[in-house]
């Protein structure tokens, strides 16, 4: 492998010292139109092997920009599906790492064959191994559906490029009024980034990613020593009920928490934490974002939205298929009222609600602040199947808030008689301690005292097993 290729450069600083071995280092293009014959193609534009990331086998090929522009033929791709061949019999991750002008021309027929082969071999993946993909410069056109179809995607923040159409191809549209294939667009508006940042922050943030996922669907070793006290006190985790990134933090092992898609919908939170050396997938509703200064600097309803609906539901299926459980904190009162969100808000609950209800791993649901309508269902209720249900003691569970009911049935009565029904309707319908009469609610904990509770439920499930009716797939 060349030390001197920014492609290999990066696959360098990625895996662990001196672990990376290559594989294919002498294959070239073997299209000998248009003069490509004369054309030096050293690996034919992409660097691939394997080595090792904080001791675990991955899987790694890095598009080298300086061949041919690093695009994609017939050879190229070969190598390519050769190593997910490999990631798919050894059971591990498989990294690119993309910088591609994309479709190579001179080749044409191959070159699109080439395309559907990896495509291919990503869709059989998907479900077995962890995919991801970091984006260093271009990745455009057919190119675009290699990050899509990985489970977490990376974008260097100033020079990389993802489109399927280029922004001045757009009508009505040029690249100095809106860049459609910047990092800011594809992570901010069409959610299909995790993570932007510098080159060196990236390559950083993926070994940390790859440290806390699993490196098949039959791995269940996923552990690292805890040293973390698992009795611990949250003392301030009531303070950050609405930034749930930050209580998030506080809940896992050593402030553990990988965020994903982290500028998308920022009203719903998804991402990993540890608890108890293990990685626990979570899932919470947010109304305010803080800074790094600690001020507000966003808000948002305790509603589900569009985006937010399908950003829980992907990161709920990915856990799913890798066994990793899941922990929601709930904190919602209905749902996104608005035309735009009314187009798709009700296909996106549904498979919000057809995630949590289809996944098997073991379900803990935390009620922080409000649990209201069939919103509140849709977010890993007991009903869809959560096995553990707890609520903080001032949690709100049930159709709405007491006063708007109390209108509702006292309607016509004076404010005295309305306060007083609103006083009495949140005793007997909208409490933690009712709803925990009725069996919806298993334990009312204290926010400081959520860590050693939940991490004594997962604890508790381990050895969970549920099957579900025999079929090849659901249909939502």
């Amino acid at each position: 492998m060349s030390t001197t290729s920014q492609a290999s450069q990066r696959i360098n600083a990625l895996l662990d010292e001196n672990s990376f071995v290559e594989i294919g280092a002498l294959v070239t293009a073997r299209a000998t139109d248009f003069n490509l014959k004369q054309t030096e193609t050293p690996s034919d534009g992409v660097i691939t092997g394997y080595g090792v990331i904080d001791g675990n086998l991955v899987y790694v090929y890095s598009q080298d920009a300086s061949v041919l522009g690093g695009t994609i033929g017939e050879m190229h791709s070969k190598k390519i599906a050769n190593l997910y061949d490999l990631a798919m019999k050894t059971g591990a991750p498989v990294i690119g790492l993309i910088d591609s002008a994309g479709l190579r021309l001179q080749e044409a027929a191959d070159a699109l064959n080439a395309f559907g082969e990896i495509y291919f071999r990503q869709a059989n993946a998907s479900g077995v191994i962890p995919q991801i993909t970091a984006i260093f410069g271009t990745c455009g056109g057919g190119l675009a559906v290699i990050p899509t179809l990985t489970d977490f995607t990376f974008m260097e923040e100033k020079k990389a490029k993802l489109f399927v159409n280029s922004p001045n191809a757009i009508d009505g549209n040029e690249i100095s009024r809106c860049d459609t294939s910047s990092a800011a667009f594809q992570s901010e508006e069409a959610g299909i980034v995790d993570v932007v940042a510098d080159e060196a922050s990236l390559l950083a943030q993926i070994r940390q990613l790859v440290s806390l996922l699993p490196s098949n669907n039959e791995d269940n070793m996923a552990f690292v020593e805890c040293t973390d006290d698992l009795n611990r006190a949250c003392t301030d985790l009531a303070d950050c009920a609405g930034d749930t990134s930050i209580a998030l933090s506080r809940l896992s092992d050593g402030g553990v928490f990988f965020e994903t898609k982290r500028n998308y919908a920022k009203d719903m939170v998804t991402g990993f934490i540890k608890l108890n050396g293990a990685t626990v997938g979570a899932v919470a509703n947010r109304t305010e974002v803080y800074d790094t200064e600690g001020k507000v600097s966003d808000k948002f309803d305790a509603v589900l939205s569009v985006e937010g609906c399908n950003k829980a539901a992907d990161f709920i299926n990915f856990c799913d298929a890798f066994g990793i459980p899941v922990l929601s904190l709930t904190n919602v009162k209905g749902y996104a009222s608005c035309k735009c969100a009314e187009k798709r808000i009700a296909k996106a609950v549904a498979r919000l609600t057809y995630a949590f209800a289809n996944a098997t791993v073991p379900k803990v649901n935390v009620i922080t602040k409000q649990a209201y309508g069939s919103a509140y269902v849709a977010m890993n209720s007991k009903a869809l199947g959560a096995d553990i249900t707890m609520a903080w003691p001032d949690a709100e569970i049930g159709t709405m808030d007491a006063k708007l009911a109390a209108k509702i049935i006292c309607d016509g009565k004076g404010a005295d008689a309305i306060e007083a029904c609103a006083k009495e309707y949140a005793a007997l319908q909208t409490s933690a301690a009712s709803a925990a009469r009725r069996g919806y609610v298993d334990q009312i904990v204290t926010p400081e005292d959520t860590r050693k509770y939940v991490i004594g439920a997962f604890e508790m499930l381990y050895t969970k097993s549920e099957d579900r009716p025999a079929k090849k797939h659901g249909t939502v």
